[in-house]
């Protein structure tokens, strides 16, 4: 299979929408064994709620374009936040989510502070803000059973 290519996500596209719901809901529910937590908001996320969010959405695409993964943020008056970064399971292990940080951090935020939250159970996440630069912040439990890990990327200046 060839390496996908980040590009911008159009959710006003049917069938773009329908991957992308796809593979969040696969990948939210091995994060879910990971954590042990089957109570992830976006795991009960209906297609239309999802597209209802006020998020920009950049995809990992192949050149047959399929939608290998994707990484949807929105912007804050401080910098960006991540919501969701999201792999289609069988491209896991290899760079997908790294391919979209990486471009995210470069090209579409560059110097701009960032901060993002994953399952503290969640060890590939983990791993890899780790190794984009992102610091660990507190954990926090914003449901009884849910224990998140914060990551913040200061920006420049």
């Amino acid at each position: 299979m060839p390496s996908p290519r980040p590009r911008p996500l159009d959710l006003t596209d049917d069938a773009t929408a329908a991957a992308v719901h796809r593979i969040g809901r696969a990948a939210y529910a091995v994060e879910a064994e990971l954590i042990g937590f089957d109570g992830i908001p976006a795991l009960g996320e209906d297609l239309e709620a999802m597209r209802a969010r006020p998020l920009r959405w950049l995809g990992a695409v192949t050149g047959a374009g399929a939608v290998a993964g994707f990484l949807a943020w929105e912007e804050t008056r401080d910098g960006v936040s991540v919501d969701r970064l999201c792999v289609d399971p069988a491209w896991f292990r290899r760079g997908v989510a790294s391919l979209l940080l990486r471009h995210a951090l470069t090209e579409l935020f560059p110097g701009r502070p960032v901060e993002v939250a994953t399952g503290a159970d969640n060890t590939p996440a983990v791993t890899l803000y780790g190794r984009h630069g992102f610091t660990r912040g507190a954990d926090f439990s914003p449901v009884p059973g849910l224990r998140m890990a914060s990551f913040t990327l200061p920006g420049a200046g």
